[in-house]
């Protein structure tokens, strides 16, 4: 799923079939951004615009080069099933011929709900019964891999069940304390892939940031920030995504406090202001980061747009393949992000 096209002039866009895009704004130069020359310009005034469960079987996991083939051997138990990314990850899980449990965690109100998805019934469990079924599951496929795609609230709480049990996890939910969440990884020894952001390419954007921000520390000294992001109604909490770029602008030299974030939810500004195609409406993911010079004559501008879900159905997929090489060969290391499973590679 490599990006496949350059924006002449004024920006890089990557593109994919769900209208994903980044754009970057700069002094015009050629600049070799994870290996690939791109070609950036900028405007003095800069323009405006806007728990799933895994399991594994050893016969389908090479001995020699410790990766799983993908699908065979492989069966998950999505938690959080009824919503929307837990729908959009079955789907993914599906298509790449992954056995779906037909089992979840859900809210108490959705307890004994039957949800159908791709042709599959998966009976919702509620609060009160996850543990006995967690364990149930993990005593029948031991070597299981909980993706989490709940609520904010429910992150810590899920995360110290999943310790408890000694199940490895992918936590896909953003929110929650997330310093306890890795304490929580940390002492209960089990694996882990937990990042804010399932989409392997605005996961390369980031990857750039950090490496801009480690690089270059203070570059952007006396800049101000503008930070702009757009999600469906539904997501009560702002972005990790934008949070951790907004970390990395930090590292840059640029004083911003994370309650700026302008969060916009309402669909008729959506639509307006921030240019959302109203058939994305209910699931996509605008964001943009205005800088400006302290004299207001030099302008940057990054922003990335997703629309659907699919980009981080994907992502997860590989997340899991990619954990559960990690547990195949025991590697010393237990806590991941997608960072790592980019640099893996041997994605889908």
């Amino acid at each position: 799923m490599a990006a496949n096209g350059l924006m002449a002039k004024s920006s890089v866009l990557l593109h994919r079939s769900e209208h994903t895009h980044f754009s970057f704004s700069s002094k015009t130069s050629q600049i070799a951004l994870l290996g690939v020359k791109s070609r950036v310009s900028f405007s003095g005034k800069g323009k405006r615009c806007f728990p799933v469960v895994l399991s594994m079987k050893t016969t389908d996991i090479s001995e020699e080069s410790g990766s799983v083939a993908p699908g065979k051997g492989i069966s998950i138990m999505v938690n959080g099933c009824s919503g929307k990314m837990g729908k959009a990850v079955i789907k993914a899980a599906d298509s790449a011929g992954v056995n779906i449990v037909p089992t979840s965690f859900g809210s108490a109100e959705e307890a004994g709900q039957r949800v159908k998805v791709c042709g599959k019934e998966i009976l919702v469990h509620g609060p009160t019964e996850r543990e006995k079924v967690l364990s149930s599951v993990f005593e029948k496929y031991p070597e299981l891999i909980v993706v989490d795609y709940t609520i904010p609230s429910a992150v810590n709480d899920n995360a110290e069940l999943y310790g408890k049990v000694g199940v490895p996890f992918v936590m896909g939910t953003t929110g929650g304390d997330r310093t306890r969440l890795y304490k929580t990884v940390k002492e209960s020894k089990i694996y882990a892939v937990i990042s804010p952001q399932m989409g392997k390419q605005v996961v390369a954007f980031l990857a750039a940031m950090e490496i801009m921000s480690e690089q270059f520390p203070g570059a952007f000294t006396g800049y101000s920030l503008e930070v702009m992001e757009s999600h469906q109604a539904s997501k009560l909490d702002a972005s990790g995504t934008a949070k951790a770029v907004i970390s990395c602008f930090q590292k840059l030299g640029v004083s911003y406090d994370m309650d700026q974030i302008q969060l916009i939810r309402d669909p008729k500004e959506q639509i307006e202001i921030v240019g959302v195609p109203e058939e994305h409406i209910l699931g996509h993911a605008f964001h943009r980061y205005h800088l400006r010079s302290p004299d207001q004559t030099v302008s940057f501008e990054f922003q990335h747009n997703v629309c659907g879900r699919s980009i981080y159905a994907e992502g997860t997929v590989d997340a899991v393949l990619f954990l559960a090489k990690k547990i195949r060969s025991k590697a010393e290391k237990r806590i991941y992000n997608m960072i790592d499973v980019l640099r893996e590679g041997n994605m889908r």
